[in-house]
């Protein structure tokens, strides 16, 4: 079942800064990862770090940008389980 999260400000602005355009600049490294590829790897830090899991993530219609459903995971940022303090 889908929960309700809320990312703090500093959360947001890591997010909105992976889905930012990947300026193309060749130099034998090959090509950058695209837009979606960061955005991706923002939503599964996120989810890391506050316990959900970034493939079930949806809006949350009228409440701003920073609140999405999510069904939670069964670890929490570091790794333990949910419960085990």
């Amino acid at each position: 079942m889908k929960k309700l999260f809320e990312m703090n400000d500093q959360q947001h602005a890591r997010l909105m800064a992976a889905c930012r355009p990947v300026p193309l600049i060749m130099l034998h490294l090959g090509m950058p990862r695209s837009e979606q590829e960061n955005a991706n790897a923002a939503w599964a830090a996120l989810g890391r770090e506050m316990g959900f899991s970034e493939m079930t993530v949806e809006p949350a219609p009228g409440c701003g940008d920073r609140l999405f459903y999510a069904e939670p995971t069964e670890t929490v940022g570091d790794g333990r389980k949910e419960g085990n303090e």
